[in-house]
């Protein structure tokens, strides 16, 4: 059981772990390069595609991968709190400046990007790349590659963004067109769902079970 007397230290420790630095900069960065192509775009009189809108949110992606790491597990391990709520805590930190850094690219783009009808899906596709991020850094924070946590879970999570947005077969499923705004809508927060329940299956697992094992010959 969690007691009161436990949540005001846990919280400082949350915010004390957290990768402000590098959660922040990812958001400016896609939100700076966002603004350089809408410049481009009014200059001359272009509408920004789909592709160029999400686009400016990787960036935001790649710097959540870091997010959900904590340096000090061996010891919150023997806390009163279960470990794995310093990460949890870390992720509901993250959600407020990832939705203000989409809302804020949304309305930067707003008479140069997609049409209303494009935005559900455009936040579904959002959605699911942010719960992607999230399970591959639970997944690489239990692995052999936990010490280097967002530097593996980032590319990681670039490449299954990649390969979601290239693969001839899958296209048809996650991206508008071919495929209905509603089945990608529905696509894309069905993989954010299983990608959020990895995540959190990774994250109460409380042994590196991926771990090498060195044997003595």
């Amino acid at each position: 059981m969690i007691t009161i007397r436990v949540l005001p230290v846990l919280a400082r420790h949350v915010v004390r772990t957290m990768p402000w630095a590098t959660l922040i900069a990812g958001c400016l960065a896609g939100t700076a390069l966002l603004v350089l192509l809408t410049y481009v775009a009014d200059r001359d009189h272009q509408v920004l595609s789909p592709g160029v809108v999400r686009l400016g949110f990787l960036p935001a992606v790649a710097a959540l991968a870091f997010v959900p790491r904590d340096p000090l597990r061996q010891l919150t391990q023997a806390a009163p709190a279960p470990a794995w709520l310093t990460s949890a805590g870390q992720i509901l930190l993250a959600v407020p400046v990832l939705a203000v850094t989409c809302w804020a690219q949304l309305r930067l783009v707003d008479h140069t990007g997609p049409q209303r009808s494009a935005l559900y899906p455009l936040l579904g596709q959002l959605t699911g790349w942010c719960a992607l991020a999230v399970a591959a850094a639970a997944c690489c924070d239990r692995s052999r590659y936990a010490d280097l946590g967002g530097a593996v879970a980032a590319p990681v999570s670039l490449a299954i963004i990649a390969l979601a947005w290239y693969s001839p077969g899958i296209d048809r499923l996650l991206l508008t067109p071919p495929a209905s705004a509603h089945a990608e809508t529905l696509a894309w927060y069905a993989i954010a769902a299983a990608a959020l329940a990895l995540g959190a299956t990774a994250l109460r697992d409380r042994w590196h079970r991926y771990a090498r094992v060195l044997r003595r010959s």
